[in-house]
């Protein structure tokens, strides 16, 4: 028998007989490509969907992984419309990982200029490592998220002096936020949710620029609900005032994998990543970030904003890196 009929045989009904080995190869690609299709799909239709859809989205070119592996299974298995699942799976995967949002350059000339970072230091143990950055960064304007009662207390005790100016909630655990600022801030009203939210309207050069600190729940299991919720405010307080220039800045707990944190960049906001060329640099979990993890912090501008020199820092004792980016306030079109 020669190897074709060895591979190959024919069955009573007249079908082809597919090798035990070459069987159990495409159903492990059927399953592979199952999973990864039900997430596409999601994202093809512009939705975030339920648990776990929204977790895997936050790792969406990591898909690309499992799609490559049921294809070459496809192919020593010989299952040659598995192939075509898995190339149109890829070619989707392809157009999702472009980078999201407008990327226009402001017009008007530029007045006035200010560095931003922005830190997640986990429930406070970060603070350290995060004010060692500060001085050595040197941002205008400081964003802190899970800054509890201890981390607070360490930010006025090392950084009031460099950043007289500061709104913050209050709180234990994740619940606390600050806004540091080497500009003077008046109030304004923050954003409600589980975690502190806070927001300030800074006097740059004279020019007014309004602050949102985000910091939204995560999309947990039993917790997507909320989590688009709060991504939601978020999104309804980008459209306030719109002819104020903006600076929202944190951590979103989203990518723009998230249908829910696109519908925040299409207010006209700009990600100071994209702007800069650092999109898609991993800043959670920091301990396998860059190689794995996922864009979930971000610097988003309103359009009077120009960006440069967007940077990813790595800070001890934090599962965040944090961003910091220098921005051109330039005057509306």
């Amino acid at each position: 028998m020669d190897t074709a009929a060895a591979e190959w045989t024919a069955r009573d009904d007249g079908r082809e007989h597919r090798p035990p080995g070459r069987r159990s190869g495409a159903w492990c690609a059927g399953l592979l490509f199952t999973g990864v299709s039900v997430v596409v799909g999601f994202r093809t239709a512009d939705s975030d969907g339920i648990t776990p859809v929204p977790q895997f989205l936050a790792f969406l070119p990591w898909l690309l992984v499992p799609t490559a592996l049921g294809l070459l299974l496809t192919l020593l298995s010989r299952w040659w419309p598995g192939t075509v699942w898995g190339v149109v799976l890829l070619g989707l995967l392809a157009w999702f990982i472009e980078p999201y949002g407008k990327t226009d350059d402001p017009s008007g000339r530029p007045v006035a200029e200010l560095r931003v970072l922005t830190s997640n230091v986990e429930f406070g143990q970060g603070t350290a490592s995060l004010v060692a950055a500060v001085r050595r960064e040197k941002p205008d304007v400081v964003f802190v998220e899970e800054c509890d009662y201890a981390c607070d207390a360490l930010l006025k005790r090392d950084l009031s002096q460099g950043y007289p100016h500061r709104r913050a909630v209050e709180g234990g655990g994740s619940e606390g936020s600050v806004i540091l600022s080497r500009f003077p801030l008046r109030p304004a009203e923050g954003v409600r949710g589980t975690m502190g939210m806070p927001a300030a309207v800074a006097d740059v050069d004279g020019h007014a620029v309004r602050l949102q600190l985000a910091h939204p729940m995560p999309p947990l299991p039993g917790q997507v609900d909320l989590w688009r919720r709060e991504l939601g405010a978020l999104r309804d307080a980008a459209t306030t005032d719109p002819g104020t220039p903006l600076v929202l800045a944190g951590d979103f707990n989203a990518s723009q994998d998230h249908a829910a944190f696109r519908r925040i960049l299409d207010t006209g906001l700009r990600d100071a990543s994209r702007l800069d060329g650092a999109d898609r640099t991993a800043t959670w979990p920091a301990r396998t970030a860059p190689t794995l993890g996922a864009q979930i912090d971000h610097v988003l501008v309103s359009e009077e904003f120009g960006a440069s020199r967007t940077r990813i820092l790595d800070l001890a004792d934090t599962d965040h890196r944090a961003v910091v980016t220098d921005l051109t306030l330039h005057e509306p079109r």
